[in-house]
Formats: structure tokens, sequence, C-alpha cells
């Protein structure tokens, strides 16, 4: 059973430079947890001070700690002021519901040679990580069944991990909070414009932009159009050169997945946002998006489409229906609410970015919009999501790129190997 909790944990700590972990008497250590280095502290004044030096990347691990704990908020409340906005807390702790069982299984030494004796309900846990500075941005229910039984638990406790209501039968969970801190400058920002046959939208995506207060990229990657788009970003580069650092590249593949990759790998800014130049989704807003992340609401910042009344034409029947199905469906398989998962509007930093980058190549490669290969490592590695509402607009110039049902099928292909690798099973490791 310290196996699969033990998996759980790496999947989430293997994706830090530094892990320092601290278990509670009798609990088996997790090796491995890490590429970098991993560091064990035997009480909360070594944990401490161990933290006051580490990395801004920094996972702790507190094994079985919050159970033998009587001051959760003062412990978190140290943790907090020693770690980077980027750092997280795993915890993994016993179920509250299950106690009885849990001493049986003390007893015979399958969880630990020292019982708990605090424990904490979802409802009581959310609330003091939120009196500490916390959100608990993932819980993993991953050990219904704590004996192998020749294989024949590890498939019980993968599929009872998606039954909403047998999955609280766990008897441990892994539970991640993400440290609320907001920045106290404005950090730089790139916005990523992909644009094929879009050339009446070039110049507008620039003059539309807000003011963000420090220092902006812009980056337009036109891919294979045949209106002039290519030379109206030209044109347009040359105007406003000495308002905004602007970057013209151009697809050698194809799709606005290619292309957001493309311009993701030349960005040079501390943020990355994501905007398309069917300016459906007004560039003033982009200001809200960045102002979320700044603040700290969440690490991942997402629109929605889906809140507000749409103009006329801004969205066939058909793909709001398949956008709204998508959305529940994630909030299933990635156990986050999300409004709308196929906003193609977000915004994250570029250092989280490479970690998707790790993440999606031992995930897979096949989203034909680049949309789900974001929200899958966010939501899989708790940097926390918030939705953005806007109001969806009809395009002013040119028609949509999307084939519904082709590409609606290979989002449910993405949606349906999620299920079994994310809800079912655990991220995967590097």
């Amino acid at each position: 059973m310290h196996k699969l909790l033990a998996a759980e944990v790496a999947a989430i700590t293997s994706y830090f430079r530094r892990v320092v972990m601290m278990t509670a008497g009798g609990t088996p250590e997790y090796p491995d947890l890490a590429e970098g280095e991993t560091i064990s502290v035997p009480s909360s004044p070594a944990l401490l001070q161990e933290l006051s030096n580490s990395p801004e990347l920094t996972a702790v691990v507190l094994n079985g700690v919050l159970n033998c704990e009587l001051d959760i908020e003062a412990l978190l409340h140290g943790i907090h002021n020693r770690i980077g906005r980027r750092g997280r807390v795993i915890a993994v702790m016993y179920s509250p519901y299950l106690r009885w069982i849990l001493r049986f299984v003390t007893t015979d030494r399958i969880f630990s040679k020292k019982e708990p004796y605090t424990f904490i309900t979802a409802t009581d846990l959310r609330n003091v990580a939120r009196l500490a500075g916390f959100e608990v941005t993932r819980v993993r229910t991953p050990v219904v069944i704590p004996w192998r039984m020749f294989g024949l638990g590890t498939i019980l406790n993968r599929l009872f991990a998606a039954i909403p209501f047998v999955r609280r039968l766990s008897l441990a969970w892994v539970v991640v909070l993400r440290p609320i801190k907001a920045e106290t400058t404005s950090p730089s920002l790139s916005i990523i414009i992909p644009a094929r046959n879009e050339r009446g939208n070039i110049e507008n995506a620039l003059t539309r932009l807000p003011d963000f207060g420090g220092s902006v990229e812009v980056l337009f990657v036109e891919g294979h159009s045949t209106d002039g788009t290519w030379d109206e970003i030209q044109r347009v580069a040359s105007l406003y050169g000495s308002k905004y650092s602007i970057v013209c590249l151009r697809q050698r593949g194809v799709g606005k997945c290619d292309a957001v990759r493309l311009g993701a790998s030349q960005a040079s800014g501390d943020l990355i946002a994501i905007l398309d130049a069917d300016l459906t989704m007004p560039p003033e807003m982009l200001i809200r998006f960045y102002d979320a992340w700044r603040l700290g609401y969440a690490d991942f910042i997402n629109g929605n489409r889906l809140m507000y009344p749409m103009e006329h034409g801004a969205m066939r029947f058909l793909n709001r229906l398949g956008n709204v199905f998508f959305a529940k469906a994630l909030s299933y398989v990635l156990d986050t609410r999300i409004g709308d998962s196929l906003c193609g509007t977000k915004l994250f930093s570029r250092d989280d970015y490479y970690r998707f980058v790790t993440w999606r190549q031992r995930f897979g490669d096949f989203d034909p919009f680049g949309d789900f290969e974001l929200l899958f490592p966010a939501c899989s590695l708790g940097l926390g999501v918030v939705d953005i509402p806007i109001q969806y607009r009809d395009r002013m110039y040119g028609s949509t790129k999307i084939h519904r049902f082709y590409h609606g099928l290979l989002l449910l292909r993405m949606t349906i190997f999620g299920f079994f690798r994310l809800r079912c099973g655990h991220s995967p490791r590097p």
C-alpha cells in the first residue's frame, strides 16, 4: 500500500528541483521522489530550518505529519513563510472517515507503528489551509484496498478512485496545497498570437492591448496564410515596434497547437498568454488574466466563454454543446472545476510551461488545439486554476478553422485517455 502512496507522491514531486520530506514516526519514507535533491528531516523545526535556504521550486512532503500534529495551522504558516510561490506542500493523510479501520491496520503494522491521533476532514483541511495562506488544489484517494491481492487490489484501487462516493473509502489521501502569494512587482509578459488568414485582425490585436504596467513581448505566429497575413504582420511590427517588442514567426508545422509551441519556445517573458487572432476574446480583457495571476488567485488562468450570453453568430449550436460537454468531462477527469476547457485564451508562467512540456512528452502528444495539453498538467501538478469570464464575440474578419466532428473525436480520445491515465491512475513521471 505504501508503494501506491509513494507512486502518487512521486508523480508530483518528480517535477520539482528539490524535495524536503518530513515523516511521522514509524511511517516508511518514500525514496526517489525527485530528479534532483531529496532531503529528509526529523522534526518541524528542522523542516523550517531546511526550507529557509530552499529554491523556489521546492516540494514539501508531509508524510503522515498532519495526523500527528496538534497545531496544523502554525506548521503550515511556517512553511508558507519559507517557500516560494511555485513551491507546493504534498501531504499524505489518513482518512478521518475510517479511523476504526486504520487502528486495526496500524495494529497489523501495515500503515505505521505510531497510531495517528489527529483526523481532519476535507472541509476542515480547506479551512485550516486557507487560514495559513494555502489553497487545496488537488486531493487524490489512491488506497481503498490496502493489499495487493495478486494484482487485484491495484486494479480495484484505480477503479474506485474514479467513483465519486466510493473514493471516500480510501484509507489515505494525497493532498496538494498551493501557497497563495501575490507578486510585489509587475512580471514581464509574452503574448502569443497564432494567426492563419487573419490579415484584417492583426493591427487591432496590437492596438487593443491594455497597459500591463510591465514589459510586453508580442509573438505573432503565422501559419501558411493565403490572404497576406504575413505581410500584414511585418507591416504592423515595423509600425508598433517602438511600443512593443514584436517577434514575427512562421510555422513549419500546421495547426494552433504547433503555433503555440513555436511561440512559447521563443518567448522571453516571465508569463505567457495566448490570444487568438480572431479577437473573439476581446484583447482588452487580457489585463484581467494578468492581474489574476499577479495577485495570486491561481497559477493557471483560464478563459470562460460559457458564462455570459454570446454575440449572435459567435459559436454554432453544436460547437457550444461540445464545449459544455468537454468542460464537464474534464472537470470530472481532472477533479478540478473548469468552466470552459476549450477557450483559446490562457495565461501561465514560462517556467511552468517547461514543466508542461516534460509532462506532455510522457503523457502523449495528440491535442489538435493545445488546450488539453496545458490544462492536464496544470491540474495534475496542482497549479490551481481560476476562470476569467468573458463575453465571446463574433469574429469581424475571416472564418473559423475548426472541423467540429474530426477535432471533437480527437478531443474525446484525449479525454478518455486522460480518464484511464489520470483519474484511474496517476500523473506520468518524467
